[in-house]
């Protein structure tokens, strides 16, 4: 059984939420705070967790980074703040959805099964990929070329790292939206294709002999690599 961690310190939410996932055929703990969360989350390794971000302690933000040091699992963020700059804050940091209280707890389940059906995500170890000469680093979300840092903004640098953590493999811009951008994302899947500009004009001087981000069939990209460390 797929088990989901919910991490929310108001019992009346947690509860119903339990209850309703439960009926959806996932197994269920309840964490109040975000030091036990994190305790909980070792001890079990749950399939996918929902994540309040105002909590006691240990905030959600918190929690999210220390689970992002140690694994992909799934994190759908649940908080009372509705800004664009909150959402794309949370999709950032690592998060893979984000919910806007208050909400329908049919909605809370269609979005886990949501996220559950993406392809599963593999976690880089080391904080550190090499491509010849391009350098990513997972934990603080930044690139350098031969030593040089690169001026790469938030959500492109988001892009950047997801094709990285799956070298030559295509994905559909459609994918790419649902992964990088998030659910709640409603613009056009020409966003895509602007961010891959950008990133190919940050990375112009990176050999071709060593990699780059391709587009195939007019329909996704993948970054190419030909020389992986």
């Amino acid at each position: 059984m797929k088990s989901i961690l919910i991490v929310e310190d108001e019992p009346a939410i947690s509860r119903v939420l339990a209850a309703y996932l439960r009926k959806a055929d996932y197994g269920c703990r309840i964490c109040a705070d975000g030091q036990q969360a994190l305790e909980q989350f070792e001890a079990d390794r749950p399939t996918l967790v929902l994540l309040d971000v105002l909590l006691p302690g240990l905030n959600g933000w918190g929690v999210l980074r220390a689970i992002r040091q140690m694994s992909a699992c799934p994190v759908i963020m649940l908080t009372a703040r509705g800004d664009v700059e909150d959402r794309l804050a949370g999709l950032n940091e690592g998060a893979d959805d984000y919910i806007t209280k208050p909400f329908v707890p049919e909605e809370v389940v269609a979005r886990v099964n949501a996220v559950l059906r993406r392809p599963a995500q593999t976690f880089v170890a080391s904080e550190y990929k090499y491509f010849g000469s391009l350098r990513l680093n997972f934990k603080s979300r930044e690139a350098f070329l031969n030593g040089v840092a690169l001026s790469i903004i938030p959500k492109d640098m988001a892009l950047l790292l997801f094709l990285a953590e799956h070298p030559n493999q295509l994905f559909h811009r459609e994918q790419l939206i649902e992964r990088v951008w998030g659910m709640d994302y409603d613009g056009s899947d020409r966003a895509v294709d602007l961010a891959v500009k950008r990133l190919r004009k940050a990375l112009l001087h990176w050999p071709l002999e060593e990699g780059e981000i391709r587009t195939l069939r007019g329909t996704g990209y993948q970054l190419y690599a030909r020389k992986e460390s």
